[in-house]
């Protein structure tokens, strides 16, 4: 009898400290920091997929933004033109069905920046739904990758491109409009 209780106490502490490492590998997958920045002469309304939302980016503002740990892949665009009363309106470029906080990505044309999270991080820009805004595009452990006009060189033009950059290390990119 006493060897059962002292198995189901060891069982018991046992379960406790697998509990505990779980919640603490879940709590500690960190997020990945985005810096958004708005160097147009114009106000950017820059939107993110799927968790971000989106806000509106006058000339010279930042916006931090922070994707949760977990998050495997999304978007983030520059919306132009944009009008809105409250959470909703209409954007002339990227619009999300006129959204202020976007759940869906953006209506063409619209220069996207894609990424890819996980144990090894991957990022593009893609013109393959048109292009609305030039942009830069970077990891703080990759190259920064450009697009200045349609023609966009870096860019995905056609699914079957290879334009994605590898990122390794503490996860923090920047998003640049008009560079």
């Amino acid at each position: 009898p006493q060897q059962s209780s002292k198995q189901a106490t060891m069982a018991a502490s046992s379960s406790a400290l697998i509990l505990l490492l779980a919640v603490g590998l879940v709590a500690g997958a960190s997020a990945t920091s985005f810096s958004i920045t708005n160097r147009c002469s114009f106000t950017v309304w820059p939107a993110a997929t799927p968790v971000g939302g989106g806000r509106q980016l006058n000339r010279g503002e930042t916006w931090n933004l922070d994707i949760p740990g977990g998050t495997s892949s999304g978007r983030i665009w520059g919306r132009t033109g944009c009008s809105f009363n409250g959470n909703s309106g209409r954007c002339s470029t990227g619009d999300c069905g006129g959204a202020l906080s976007c759940t869906l990505s953006g209506q063409s044309p619209l220069t996207l920046a894609e990424f890819t999270l996980g144990s090894q991080d991957f990022y593009d820009i893609s013109v393959i739904d048109g292009y609305n805004l030039p942009m830069d595009f970077s990891c703080s452990t990759g190259v920064n990758i450009q697009c200045r006009d349609p023609s966009c060189p870096d860019a995905y033009h056609q699914p079957n491109d290879v334009r994605t950059k590898a990122c390794s290390g503490n996860r923090r990119f920047n998003v640049v409009f008009c560079p």
